[in-house]
């Protein structure tokens, strides 16, 4: 395999046919370079996705309600209806799969447009009313502050924790807004503190940034909702499904409020346990068409090699019936052939790693760079496009697996010629 004679065959072999060595290696360095920014790409899909879910409770699961579509013990279709708070406390006796249950209260604009207002300075914000275990279930980093804790639910304190757009609007930058006062809806509530979402990949009806959180029981009574709760978050406990627990407070609350129990658009859902199998389905399904692509297009690269060796082995039929003849044996003819196979696979597929990769690391300069500048960082799909080094050996393995296949026709064909007859070949 180091025989210093023989690599020397091989560089000038390759010198004197250039054009043709060169056209030959491409096909595989197409399929290495398209293999590796193929999948790099894939993973910078796969790190803005996840980087969205990062920390949010993959076993929990939203319910809410909408308007009966059949009618049932007396009551018309479309009757609308809402949770009660009476129902959460049905839940946690009746369905003891749940760990964690955070109902949400979505506050209207009671005054028409600006709705926030500090000093001269209005906005036009979401109000939530909410609970402190929202924030195990979706986690925000707090900027200022702290967030809603259960001693604001039970007193009912006139307290609100602002998304940090809102804090970017009605505050000047690097004011801390603790313990200042801003109007909500004509009310004036106290800022305890400035979120700022970790998962930006769901939300529920608005921009989390720009949304403030006011403690549901304020809400309830100070905006006159009554005991009203219109979305219930949860979720499962260890090892129980979270489509189960859907479906146990689907039945319970249909059966609570009158609910048909075949009306599938009263009560609307949302399982995150499944959505977040679907997204990771779709990322297998997407890995395994670039490799499907990559390798398809490296088989073509190994086949044109292959091509040319037998043109190889056919200019030089003289050459091997001369070496057959002075006493080399079958694996020395077969071991050249796979050699300068193996060669040109390795330098064509090790240049379109090194060029694929400089192109990932480009592009994800450029991402940074793009995002570090932007506001709008946070919400980036794509991210980071990279390959780990295990796929970089796997490349460089499958380079010479494929070289070897590319060569080993050739060379069976190489050792089957006769030495008399290949010494009258002209």
């Amino acid at each position: 395999m180091f025989d210093r004679d023989r690599w020397q065959e091989i560089l000038i072999a390759i010198k004197q046919n250039k054009l043709r060595s060169v056209l030959t290696a491409f096909g595989v360095f197409w399929g290495i370079f398209m293999l590796v920014t193929m999948t790099g790409a894939g993973n910078g899909l796969i790190n803005g996705v996840t980087a969205g879910f990062r920390n949010f409770a993959t076993n929990s699961g939203f319910i809410w309600t909408q308007s009966t579509t059949e009618p049932y013990k007396g009551f018309k279709r479309g009757r609308y209806w809402n949770f009660r708070n009476s129902d959460l406390e049905a839940i946690r006796q009746n369905i003891p799969e749940v760990e964690l249950l955070a109902p949400k209260l979505q506050g209207w604009n009671i005054s028409g447009g600006e709705n926030v207002i500090r000093g001269l300075k209005t906005g036009s914000y979401t109000i939530y009313g909410e609970v402190p275990e929202y924030n195990i279930i979706d986690p925000n980093e707090m900027i200022y502050g702290r967030f809603i804790n259960q001693k604001d639910i039970d007193d009912r304190r006139k307290v609100c924790v602002i998304g940090e757009r809102v804090y970017e609007v009605m505050f000047e930058k690097d004011e801390n807004p603790v313990g200042q006062y801003i109007r909500l809806s004509g009310v004036w509530f106290q800022v305890i503190g400035v979120a700022k979402p970790i998962n930006t990949n769901i939300s529920y009806g608005s921009d989390k940034r720009e949304t403030i959180y006011i403690p549901l029981t304020t809400m309830q009574q100070t905006f006159n909702h009554g005991d009203v709760v219109h979305l219930i978050c949860f979720t499962a406990k260890k090892g129980e499904s979270v489509s189960k627990v859907v479906d146990k407070i689907e039945a319970l609350v249909k059966e609570r409020h009158s609910i048909s129990p075949t009306d599938k658009e009263a009560v609307m859902k949302i399982n995150i346990e499944e959505q977040i199998k679907q997204i990771s389905y779709l990322f297998i399904g997407i890995g395994a068409l670039i490799w499907i692509v990559g390798i398809g297009t490296l088989i073509a690269g190994a086949v044109g090699i292959s091509n040319i060796m037998l043109v190889v082995v056919k200019e030089r039929t003289k050459e091997i019936g001369v070496q057959r003849a002075i006493g080399a044996r079958p694996w020395t003819i077969v071991s050249q052939i796979l050699t300068e196979s193996v060669f040109l696979t390795t330098i064509a597929g090790f240049i379109g790693l090194a060029l694929g990769t400089l192109v990932l690391h480009l592009a994800d300069l450029a991402l940074t760079v793009s995002q570090a500048s932007s506001t709008e960082e946070q919400g980036a799909f794509f991210r980071h496009p990279e390959i780990g080094l295990g796929l970089a050996l796997s490349a460089l393995a499958v380079l010479v697996v494929t070289g070897f296949l590319a060569g080993l026709i050739p060379a069976q064909k190489a050792v089957r010629i006769k030495p008399i007859e290949a010494l009258r070949h002209e």
